[in-house]
């Protein structure tokens, strides 16, 4: 068994080092074929570079740079303009009622009836609920009684105080019994005046067991139902009336904005407002601002204003998140350029702007608000200057450029040339038309 272990283990190791020649020939033979033909493709390329290179011995002509022969860059450009630019402050709002009113009972007694369904719209002074008025119909009856005895008392005594006096003058009366009369009619005369009044208060206790709606409005759902006693002390109420139109919207700004907001709104200056919708951003009611709040919030360094949006569709509801956009201020005859040419570096904002000899320079700016897909430029450009919009990546301060509107022009003169011989559909493929975004000079 030994014999057969060694005899085999022989075999095996004359099977490695076979496979281990074989690999090495086959190796040694690809790699000589190998450079061999690296060496013809080598004077291929030799030959072909002498015969390029002319009887000068020079390299081959250099293709042209980026954009262009000779490092020209093919840019679009567009004009500075004149504009009046809007300012607006955004800020995240929330709807509230303009008014909330709680409607409760005046006088204590038992809800009869309710005149209102929940969720409906109603008028100022509309009946809502009904009291059980008859307690204080009774009362208002009894004060109504006292009222006409003391009238005819205070008529007796009258006539009485008459005779007194006319005693007096022929000195068949005392001064004491005609003071004492006269004393007595002005008693009955202040109970009168008590009367009327009890009779008043009694009468408005009738009135307010009928509970009207104090404004315009939805009303809630109902708090109390028909049976109960209700108080003229409860908390509760019986339900609840919102006013949604106009409607208000509660948001802030930072304290920043103190100086340009607080002089305006004191002045009584109806500050524009939009609300937006905060997922598709689309308008839902335009407004003014009406209120600012008389502190700051120190927790946040920010200052609570309300604003007041007509609300007849019923966009806004309360509670509801909106953006608000606030317009501050308008920017007259400012200079406006596309906000693709505003360009931000490791030194601020900058532009390239076009030159008479179509070269670039690079012209640092100030950009203040945006009017569309414009921005306006406070500083750095003037009005009619042109300015790089695309290409922007290739340029240099200094690069030379080839407009892309004068290359389009020149095939546009080229294709109605041949749209002479060609017809007239070759010369309508070749038209268009362009725009410019409104309120731009």
């Amino acid at each position: 068994m030994s014999r057969n272990r060694t005899y085999s283990f022989i075999v095996l190791i004359a099977i490695l080092v076979a496979a281990a020649g074989g690999l090495w020939l086959y190796r040694s033979l690809h790699a000589h074929a190998g450079g061999q033909a690296g060496g013809k493709a080598a004077g291929s390329g030799a030959d072909a570079a002498s015969s390029t290179a002319g009887p000068q011995g020079g390299g081959g002509a250099r293709g042209p740079g980026p954009g262009g022969a000779g490092g020209t860059v093919t840019v679009a450009v567009d004009t500075a303009r004149l504009a009046d630019v809007p300012v607006y402050l955004t800020a995240l709002g929330t709807v509230a009622a303009n008014y909330t009113v709680t409607v409760t009972s005046r006088v204590d007694g038992q809800l009869q009836q309710v005149f209102f369904t929940e969720g409906q719209r109603v008028k100022k002074g509309q009946l809502l609920a009904q009291i059980d008025p008859r307690a204080y119909q009774a009362t208002l009856a009894q004060y109504q009684g006292a009222l006409a005895q003391n009238q005819a008392q205070l008529n007796g005594a009258r006539l009485t105080l008459e005779r007194y006096r006319r005693l007096y003058e022929k000195d068949s009366l005392a001064k004491q019994d005609l003071d004492t009369q006269t004393a007595t009619v002005g008693q009955y005369e202040g109970a009168v005046q008590s009367d009327w009044a009890q009779i008043a208060s009694a009468r408005l206790n009738v009135d307010y067991t009928r509970i009207v709606s104090p404004i315009d409005g939805y009303v809630g759902l109902r708090l109390t139902d028909p049976g109960n006693m209700v108080h003229a002390s409860d908390t509760t109420g019986i339900v609840t009336v919102t006013q949604t139109d106009p409607i208000a919207v509660t948001f802030s700004v930072p304290q920043a904005n103190i100086d340009v907001l607080v002089p305006r709104v004191r002045q009584g200056q109806a500050l524009p407002a939009e609300a937006l919708d905060q997922l598709s951003g689309a308008a839902l009611a335009t407004g003014s601002l009406k209120y600012i709040s008389n502190e700051i919030d120190t927790s946040t360094g920010t200052i609570k204003l309300k604003a007041l949006f007509a609300n007849p569709n019923e966009k806004l509801f309360p509670n509801q998140s909106v953006n608000v956009k606030l317009r501050t201020d308008v920017l007259h005859d400012a200079v406006v350029v596309p906000s693709a040419a505003v360009q931000l570096g490791s030194d601020g904002s900058f532009v390239y702007v076009v030159g008479a000899d179509d070269k670039v320079v690079r012209r640092a700016v100030t950009v203040g608000p945006t009017l569309g897909d414009r921005s306006a430029i406070s500083a750095g450009v003037k009005n009619g200057e042109r300015v790089v919009t695309r290409g922007i990546d290739h340029l240099r301060d200094g690069s030379k450029v080839q407009v892309e509107k004068a290359a389009t022009a020149n095939a546009a003169s080229g294709a109605q040339a041949d749209s002479a011989s060609a017809g007239k559909a070759a010369t309508d493929s070749t038209g268009g038309t362009s725009g410019t975004s409104g309120g731009l000079r």
